[in-house]
C-alpha cells in the first residue's frame, strides 16, 4: 500500500481521507518530528493485572512511539486486551506505571477521552437508533470536531444510515465503531481487533484509514489476529504469550532473531550417507526421507551464501531439485514459536537505547 499525499486544511471539520483539518501544517511538522525522535505516545513499565490468585498480565513493558502504527498481537488468553483496557483508563491496575500521551489514564480518564479514540471489541450502542442518529449522538457527546456526513461516506455507511444499528451485519457494526474511534482524528488511536468480520474489499480501506492517520500524525496501537495485517501496517510489534511479552521491536529486528531458510527434494540416490554428503553450510541441514527421494531442509543466518553453495553443489553433480523454496523468517513462524513456548521473553530492539527494561 503506498503512501498518499497529505492536502492541509485549517477547516476545523474534522479529518477526511488524503486531508487533514482542524490541524496546521506547523501540528503535522511537529508529530512528524516526534516520531522521528522517537517521544512515547505510550509508555507501560511493569504491568501487572490480577485477578484473585490469576494474574492475567505479568509484568510487561511496551513502549508505543508518537507517529507510529503498533501492533499488539498474542494468543488466545495472552492479556493483549486486559493491558488495552489499563491504557485506555477502562482498566485497574494490579501494579506497575503506564503513562499514556503524558498522563496516567488512571486518573486522567476524561481528560485523555479528548485526545484519545477507542475501538472496543465489542460497541456499545443503542440497537433502536440509526446509523446516523448514532453518529450524530456521537457529535453531541464528543469534544472533537468532525461531520457525521464525511464519517458515513468514508466507511461506506451512507447507504445504511437509515437502518437500526440493532439490523446491522456484524462487519457494519465494525465500521461504525471504527468512524467513532477515528472521529475528530485524535491524536491517539487505539483499535482492538478493527478488521475482524469484514470483507476484503472494507478490511482494505480500514488499512487505508489506519494508514492516512499514521500520515497525519496520529499515533495507532492496535490489536489484531491477522498477521498479515500487522505485517503491512505495523512499524513496531510485539507478542504477548501468557501474560507476557515475548518479543518487541521492528518486523525486521524481529525476523532477525530467526534464521532464514530454503529447502528442495532430490533423489534419494543424491545422498547416500544422509546429511554429511551435502557441502559445508553455514547452517544447520535436515533431511527427511520420501519414498525415493529425500527433502532437504536448511535453515540459516546466511541464505544467500548457502543457498548459493548448495546450488552449485547439485549443478556441479548433476543432482536434480524439485520443489526448491527460499524465504527469509516470517511473522507467522516467530508467532508459532512463541504458542510453542519456543521463544524466551526478550525485546527484539534490545540495541535501541530508548527501549529500556
Amino acid at each position: 500500500m503506498s503512501p498518499r499525499p497529505v492536502t492541509v486544511m485549517t477547516t476545523g471539520d474534522g479529518w477526511s481521507p488524503g486531508t487533514v483539518v482542524a490541524m496546521t501544517e506547523t501540528t503535522i511538522h511537529a508529530a512528524g518530528s516526534a516520531a522521528t525522535t522517537r517521544g512515547s505516545a505510550v509508555e507501560v513499565r511493569g504491568l501487572r493485572v490480577a485477578y484473585g490468585d490469576f494474574e492475567a498480565v505479568r509484568g510487561i513493558d511496551l513502549d508505543v512511539r508518537q507517529g507510529e502504527v503498533f501492533a499488539l498481537l498474542g494468543t488466545n488468553g495472552a492479556g493483549k486486551t486486559t493491558t488495552l483496557e489499563v491504557i485506555e483508563g477502562f482498566g485497574r491496575r494490579t501494579g506497575g506505571d503506564v503513562s499514556v500521551l503524558g498522563l496516567d489514564p488512571a486518573t486522567h480518564r476524561d481528560e485523555l477521552s479528548r485526545r484519545m479514540g477507542v475501538q472496543l471489541q465489542e460497541g456499545g450502542f443503542v440497537d433502536e437508533l440509526t446509523v446516523a442518529e448514532t453518529l450524530a449522538l456521537w457529535q453531541k457527546l464528543s469534544d472533537r470536531t468532525d461531520r457525521v456526513e464525511r464519517l458515513l461516506d468514508r466507511f461506506e455507511l451512507t447507504p445504511r444510515r437509515d437502518v437500526q444499528v440493532g439490523k446491522l451485519s456484524g462487519g457494519e457494526k465494525r465500521r461504525l465503531d471504527l468512524s467513532l474511534a477515528v472521529w475528530g482524528s485524535p491524536e491517539l488511536v487505539i483499535l482492538d481487533e478493527p478488521t475482524t468480520g469484514l470483507d476484503p474489499e472494507s478490511r482494505t480501506r480500514t488499512w487505508d484509514a489506519i494508514q492516512e492517520l499514521q500520515e497525519a500524525g496520529r499515533t495507532v496501537l492496535m490489536t489484531t489476529h491477522y498477521l498479515e495485517e500487522a505485517e503491512a501496517l505495523a512499524d513496531r510489534v510485539a507478542i504477548m504469550h501468557e501474560g507476557r511479552v515475548a518479543v518487541q521491536g521492528t518486523l525486521a529486528e524481529i525476523l532477525a532473531t530467526r534464521p532464514a531458510g530454503f529447502s528442495a527434494t532430490l533423489p534419494a540416490a543424491a545422498l547416500p550417507s544422509g546429511p554429511a554428503d551435502l557441502p559445508a553450510l553455514v547452517g544447520e541441514p535436515s533431511v527427511q526421507a520420501r519414498g525415493g527421494a529425500v527433502h532437504v531442509t536448511v535453515r540459516t543466518a546466511e541464505l544467500q551464501a548457502d543457498l548459493t553453495t548448495f546450488l552449485n553443489w547439485a549443478a556441479g553433480r548433476g543432482v536434480p531439485l524439485s520443489d526448491l523454496r527460499a524465504a527469509p523468517a516470517s511473522l507467522a513462524e516467530i508467532y508459532h514459536s512463541v504458542r510453542e513456548g519456543t521463544v524466551g521473553t526478550t525485546r527484539a530492539a534490545h540495541n535501541d537505547p530508548e527501549v529500556t527494561r
